[in-house]
């Protein structure tokens, strides 16, 4: 059953089987008020697979300058190997450049450099993270991908004050093992991030 959909079925029987427990006919107010309030008990209960889903954050997890990141899959279209980009004039030095993929003209942004993170060479290592959040797309700098991750929203701590800069502003959490979940989300509307080119 999805969150927020009620499934008169199982309601139907589930209140047949109190009436036939309470003797099949009228009932008193009291047994009757019994039975709504556990009926309202199970409706407000959400299912055991939604209350998993909402505990854990299916993640891809990828290496920028020797540390872990991470971002939520949900944002994730594909990744592929760092081919042909063509720099661009007059953007901030985290705009790596803009390829074509597959006839769209996507830009490459580098997380090390927004970040102030030391900037390793480029090599045939690299690897593009392109990402959506429905109305913009980029693609991300990554020196390797790890994999997939599933993280546990609850374990998940505080930013430490090892984070600091710019980078502690886009950190949503981070594991025991220091892999940090990044929040695309904020990233993907920041001011910075977006890129203005304007031609006078």
């Amino acid at each position: 059953m999805a969150a927020g959909k009620i499934d008169w079925d199982d309601l139907i029987k589930r209140q047949e089987k109190a009436f036939a427990a309470a003797g099949g006919g009228a009932i008193t107010p009291e047994k009757e008020q019994a039975v709504l309030r556990e009926r309202a008990r199970l409706l407000a209960q959400r299912p055991e697979k939604d209350r998993e889903s909402a505990e854990s954050i299916d993640a891809l997890v990828f290496v920028l300058s020797g540390e872990s990141y991470a971002v939520e899959s949900a944002y994730v279209l594909e990744t592929l190997p760092l081919g042909d980009f063509t720099p661009l004039f007059s953007t901030p030095p985290f705009v790596l450049g803009v390829t074509n993929l597959r006839g769209r003209i996507v830009s490459i942004i580098d997380l090390r450099r927004f970040f102030d993170l030391p900037a390793i060479g480029l090599s045939d290592l690299n690897r593009v993270v392109l990402v959506s959040n429905g109305s913009m797309e980029f693609g991300i700098l990554a020196d390797a991908i790890v994999g997939m991750r599933s993280l546990d929203k609850a374990s998940l701590k505080p930013t430490p004050e090892t984070f600091t800069g710019i980078r502690e502003e886009f950190v949503a959490g981070v594991s025991a093992e220091r892999l940090a979940l990044l929040d695309l989300g904020k990233i993907m509307t920041d001011a910075r991030i977006v890129v203005h080119e304007e031609v006078a």
